[in-house]
């Protein structure tokens, strides 16, 4: 140690506390111990504490609340039975006469309330008419209860591109069926979806999504929408006039609706065109005085236009045919359906869009498909050629309220024209 460190003051004080530091720390860790134990540091005293196990388990719910949706080709025991209602209930509910679950359609969401042994308390859905259907339990039976459903609308938009098919590309920019089915009646005055869909086709569509408490219901009404189909735009805007009936208008105006749609099946393709052909049945070049539609039986047929129900019986070789007189010299034929349309009978008034009757195989067909002939004058025309005429555009009077209407929803489709943009809530 160098001779001056001891003769300076402060590095003797220092080296002072230094050697303290130690001995300071032994007695603190020293004064620790309790009773005159000495505890090293580090170690843990472990000390046995007395659980009441029961109180710790949580009890078992009294009931629980489920939610499924019914599908396609779904049966309302197998619905029920996902919902974890036991086997007596689904029975019951089969065999009564008030269940509701009649109207049950494909892609309802269903809300059940079942206890813990199974037992339906209350089940509950929207039902196609805009109602809550709601069944709850009374004694040993149910009852059931209709309600006016409290909408809530939110705008959404989507765009998609065709790769395939309409519903497919629908599929890809999670657009509901709904949505795409109208945009095809929408635009089906001027694209025909049968024929005239290219890859690469694409569309922008903003459209009402209904929510009930919260929560998305299903879709609703097409708002403004654009197809662009070969290079072509089409355009159409909802507008609904001073005596409450709407329609889709060009952004000019120019109403959209056709007096007649070019065909009276939603989705389908065409299995034999017009003209001279092989009849499969006679063996022999006949003409083909329309159009012929492979599509599933029971598959909806629609009217192509507003009239009078002229003949709706079995003819021979027709099978169960209906005949439609409309405006002017023109009439429409609907040929080889399994079932007509409940309530349809001659002079029956129908508006386009109607279902007439539905797809089948009757008279003289190979498979299911739908026969379907336009007349002018009672002479068989090309339904896929003809120049059909359009309905009457909007008035002067109404064309300023509709363009204010239609510049924002016509700037939203701009937006999803020009960007990547799949989808916005």
């Amino acid at each position: 140690m160098p001779k001056d460190f001891l003769h300076s003051p402060l590095r003797f004080a220092r080296l002072g506390i230094l050697l303290a530091l130690p001995a300071f720390g032994v007695v603190a860790a020293f004064g620790t111990a309790q009773d005159g134990e000495l505890l090293l540091p580090g170690t843990a005293t472990v000390e046995p504490l007395s659980i009441d196990v029961e109180a710790t388990l949580v009890p078992a719910p009294a009931l629980f609340v489920r939610e499924d949706r019914f599908l396609r080709g779904d049966t309302p025991a197998g619905l029920l039975s996902r919902l974890g209602v036991n086997s007596d209930d689904i029975q019951s509910l089969l065999r009564s006469r008030t269940a509701p679950l009649r109207s049950l359609r494909a892609g309802m969401s269903v809300t059940a309330e079942v206890s813990a042994e199974g037992a339906l308390l209350s089940l509950s859905y929207v039902s196609g008419k805009d109602s809550i259907v709601t069944l709850t339990r009374e004694g040993e039976g149910f009852a059931s209860t209709e309600s006016r459903a409290r909408f809530e609308a939110h705008t959404t938009l989507k765009s998609g591109t065709i790769r395939s098919s309409l519903f497919a590309a629908a599929d890809a920019a999670g657009l509901p069926d709904s949505v795409a089915i109208q945009m095809a009646e929408i635009f089906g005055g001027d694209i025909d979806f049968h024929r005239d869909l290219r890859k690469n086709d694409r569309f922008s569509v903003v459209y009402e999504m209904l929510y009930l408490d919260g929560r998305a219901a299903r879709a609703g009404r097409v708002l403004a929408a654009e197809f662009v189909n070969a290079g072509k735009s089409f355009r159409a805007v909802w507008h609904s006039g001073a005596d409450g009936k709407g329609g889709y208008y060009a952004p000019d105006g120019k109403n959209l609706r056709k007096a007649f749609l070019r065909s009276p099946l939603e989705f389908s393709r065409v299995s034999s065109g017009f003209g001279l052909r092989m009849h499969p049945i006679m063996q022999q070049w006949r003409a083909h005085r329309g159009v012929d539609y492979a599509a599933p039986t029971g598959t909806r047929v629609r009217a192509v236009s507003d009239g009078t129900v002229d003949f709706a019986a079995r003819q021979g070789g027709y099978g169960n045919m209906v005949v439609i007189k409309h405006q002017g010299q023109f009439s429409t034929a609907y040929a080889h359906l399994s079932a007509f349309a409940p309530g349809l009978r001659k002079g029956a008034r129908v508006s386009q869009g109607d279902v007439i009757g539905f797809v089948g195989q009757t008279g003289w067909a190979t498979g299911p498909h739908l026969h379907y002939e336009f007349r002018v004058a009672g002479e068989p025309r090309n339904p896929l050629a003809v120049v059909l005429p359009a309905a009457e555009p909007l008035g002067a009077q109404e064309l300023a309220a509709f363009r204010a209407l239609a510049a924002p929803l016509a700037a939203q489709l701009d937006l999803l024209a020009t960007t990547n943009l799949a989808a916005l809530e």
